[in-house]
């Protein structure tokens, strides 16, 4: 008897695939008040690439990724100011063209929902009309927000992260984990018959990888079914 093939078994919710709920403890979200913020800490989350800033303003705690060159005790403006400094907290129409940011909102309000991974940032390479601004993004596309969303001037801290070999396998499983990433993934065709629609093979001659629309979980597996097809 077959036993439920990976996908399944992520969608059934085990202890194998289920993420550990105290490492997403910590929430990245923009405080809805203005002022000024202190950093009071700067901790490691196992959820998170990069070092989180723990900061206070007006006795609101929040916590944002830290930027490189960032200290304990040092202050955040959380102002409308005209002329934000690093690691300041300001919406872009008020951010100089050409500086890099990070923890984007694509909303004005939804606390940051793009570059927030560590060591990357974005660049404001634009205004155009109607108070909206262009992103140019580390990829080069451009991503088109209103000028009252919010972003962190600076890069990310932690930008060398992905330099460090793991060495072992077992530390990359582990590091996986903490993310709920499936790791290691085994090749279908490198699966039993009984184990994967596309296991055997018999000589790696593989079948057609578009399941059937209203195929069932565990059978509905490679390609997705288009949505149209032919000219339109």
């Amino acid at each position: 008897m077959g036993k439920r093939i990976i996908s399944q078994a992520r969608g059934k919710g085990s202890l194998t695939y289920k993420v550990r709920k105290k490492a997403f403890k910590h929430r990245i979200k923009y405080p809805m008040q203005q002022g000024e913020a202190e950093i009071i800490d700067i901790i490691h989350s196992p959820a998170h690439s990069a070092p989180l800033l723990k900061m206070k303003v007006n006795k609101t705690l929040f916590y944002n990724p830290a930027f490189n060159s960032a200290f304990t005790g040092q202050k955040i403006s959380l102002s409308q100011d005209e002329q934000p400094k690093q690691g300041d907290i300001s919406p872009v129409k008020n951010i100089p063209l050409s500086s890099p940011i990070y923890n984007i909102e694509l909303n004005p309000g939804d606390g940051g929902k793009i570059m927030r991974s560590a060591g990357t940032s974005a660049i404001l390479s634009k205004k155009l009309e109607n108070k909206k601004f262009a992103i140019q993004m580390p990829n080069k596309k451009e991503v088109i927000i209103s000028g009252d969303c919010r972003a962190t001037i600076g890069v990310i801290a932690g930008g060398g992260r992905t330099l460090k070999p793991f060495i072992t396998a077992g530390k990359k499983y582990h590091k996986m984990k903490a993310k709920s990433k499936l790791w290691p993934r085994t090749s279908a065709v490198c699966m039993n018959a009984i184990d994967h629609p596309f296991g055997s093979g018999r000589g790696k001659r593989i079948k057609s990888k578009v399941a059937k629309r209203d195929a069932p979980p565990g059978r509905k597996v490679g390609h997705l079914r288009p949505q149209k097809t032919g000219k339109r």
